[in-house]
This record gives structure tokens, sequence and C-alpha cells, in this order.
């Protein structure tokens, strides 16, 4: 289901991305951002009832927990019936929440950081209905324990993912809009 890259300007100012995830040092290497990767250890919180909450708390408590400036975080859940996925335990609980979300339209909300300043994105994602035997071949394709709600619409999303609406960056992890806006690219 791979959104093709349209050619984008140039970012040459480096910059620490406060985060481990290879999808969020994909997109910033698309826009031709220099940055180096420092994986901290911030405490998340997850409020059920108050998503964008959820995620501005958590990226700017892991921009903060790098100690440094020019910092770019961010946190990305999936939300549907007041419930926070996240990054699924164990290959079970990734099954689990492929089965709940199953046909249905959830949400995808990213906060996304930058020296204090914190932007939050949505974007919306409906599932395909899915059987057991894809869940399967999907949850053997990808690595569904390091992405929250247990799937990525970049990597054999196309199984899975019948449509969406807004940012296709940010069901990654990362929107491009606010990181353009800041870095002025």
């Amino acid at each position: 289901m791979g959104k093709p890259r349209e050619n984008l300007p140039s970012c040459p100012t480096g910059l620490i991305l406060a985060s481990g995830s290879p999808r969020r040092a994909k997109i910033l290497a698309d826009l031709g951002v220099a940055f180096t990767v420092v994986k901290t250890d911030a405490p998340e919180v997850s409020y059920p009832h108050d998503p964008e909450r959820t995620v501005r708390e958590n990226a700017l408590a892991k921009g903060a927990a790098a100690h440094a400036r020019r910092v770019l975080s961010a946190d990305t859940i999936v939300w549907y019936g007041n419930r926070i996925y996240g990054k699924p335990r164990d290959l079970d609980e990734a099954k689990e929440f492929l089965r709940e979300l199953s046909g249905r339209t959830h949400t995808v909300f990213t906060g996304v950081a930058f020296d204090g300043d914190v932007k939050v994105v949505r974007s919306d994602v409906t599932f395909r209905p899915l059987t057991d035997a894809l869940i399967d071949d999907y949850v053997a394709r990808v690595k569904p324990t390091d992405r929250a709600g247990a799937y990525d619409i970049d990597e054999s999303g196309d199984l899975i993912v019948e449509s969406y609406t807004g940012s296709y960056e940010n069901i990654m992890g990362l929107p491009v809009e606010p990181v353009r806006a800041w870095l002025g690219c």
C-alpha cells in the first residue's frame, strides 16, 4: 500500500530524533533531513478518554528526556472505542488488536514535538474485514510488536487497510506537515 514519495525540497538542517523508530527515520530521510538518533526512556502516560493529551504529553516527555536542543520527538497511538492501542506486548496481543479493528474505522493520533512546541495530527484508517488466516499472514510479514495498533500502513498495509483519510506519514508515525513548518522545507 506504499504511498509514492513526492519530490520534496531538501531540509539541510541537522536535528536530534528522540526515537528509535525506523519508520520515523525513513520519513525524515525522505525529507532530506540530517539527523542523529537518540533513544530515550521517557515514561509514557495513557488517557483512554483523551488520546490527544496522551500523545501530546508523551511526545513532550520524549523530547525533554533527550536533554538537548533541536530535538524532534513523537508519540503515536491507535484509538478506537475509547481504547488506546499502543504497541502490543506479544504476537497474541497483536493478533487480538487486529481482530478487534477488523472491518472498523479507527483513529491514529500522533503528537510531534520540536523544542517544546507540540502539534497533534489525526488520521482515520479503515481496515478490511480480516480473517484469522489473513491476520496470521500479516503478522508473519511485519514486526507487529513494534507498531502502535500492531500494524504499519507502509509495510504490507495493502493486506489489511481498506482506506484512510489524512496524513499517510502520520499513520506511519511522523506527520511531515509540522516538521516541514518547523524546519522550513
